[in-house]
């Protein structure tokens, strides 16, 4: 099972940035392009018959609430992408304080809605991962029994504040809820690999998800840990529609990782953090 842990389909009327910056560089603009209508919207059959013909059988879209950086990806937008392929697709929600309050009431109004896991962005967001204001959240969480995602490292997005996104700022929350089940996105891109590696490779309940790296400069990133230690606590994404998630998982086959660790990285993983795949 191939699991892309880590998409936005976002409603273009309501980004905030524009659609070259949303797309990136590595991003098929024409694929995506197709997928939506002329006010914007997701077409969810034509989502559907992306994913699947990429080959990823689960895909984890998220919501965002950030309008001092990319906007708004409401748990509505997505609601009938899932309606139409519930097999393939779950949501991944996300509260802002600065936004919502009180947080756990509106993250419980996005897992009753079937919710899988909560996104936190605090980059985006402006808020540190330990702000007590979430805290509520991460409670919520530990009781309804999903995990947590918090982006690490920066964002080159306009409106960004890059320092929240420290790993090492989880420590304080995986202190006060060591029950809690993290995942470091991004696993610490740029500046912070190595605070992320070792968190997760020290904790039971950290893992990391790589998404928006690319595959081919795993080893070197992790260098210092080693990729079969790695892969074995790691999640695959993809951050589309910034890369291709057939290219991507074609391009982890090339690593020459033993075939049960990418397998695991490629899905496995994401199967035994994730409830309901």
């Amino acid at each position: 099972m191939i699991v892309d842990a880590h998409v936005h389909v976002a409603h273009l009327a309501r980004l905030k940035v524009s659609w070259e910056t949303w797309i990136g560089p590595a991003g098929d603009a024409a694929a995506w392009a197709a997928m939506y209508d002329d006010d914007g919207a997701p077409i969810p059959a034509r989502v559907s018959e992306y994913f699947a013909g990429e080959g990823v059988d689960r895909v984890l879209m998220f919501c965002e609430y950030s309008p001092k950086a990319t906007g708004w990806q409401t748990v509505e937008d997505v609601l009938p992408i899932v309606e139409h392929d519930p097999q393939r697709f779950r949501i991944v929600a996300n509260v802002n304080p600065h936004v919502h309050h009180p947080v756990a009431r509106e993250l419980d109004r996005q897992l009753d809605h079937g919710a899988v896991a909560l996104k936190i962005h605090p980059v985006h967001a402006g808020v540190a991962p330990n702000d007590r204001e979430l805290y509520p959240a991460y409670a919520r969480c530990v009781e309804r029994g999903v995990p947590v995602i918090v982006h690490t490292g920066p964002s080159f997005f306009p409106g960004a504040t890059s320092k929240h996104g420290d790993p090492v700022l989880m420590d304080d929350v995986m202190r006060d809820f060591p029950e809690l089940v993290v995942i470091l996105a991004h696993g610490g891109r740029g500046w912070s690999y190595d605070a992320a590696a070792s968190l997760a490779l020290t904790r039971d309940n950290v893992w990391l998800d790589l998404a928006g790296l690319p595959p081919k400069r795993l080893p070197t990133y992790y260098a210092a840990f080693g990729m079969e230690r790695i892969a074995a606590k790691s999640i695959f994404g993809t951050d589309s529609p910034a890369a291709s998630p057939a290219r991507n998982v074609a391009a982890v086959r090339d690593l020459g990782l033993p075939e049960h660790l990418a397998d695991a990285l490629l899905g496995g993983n994401a199967a035994r953090v994730f409830p309901g795949l």
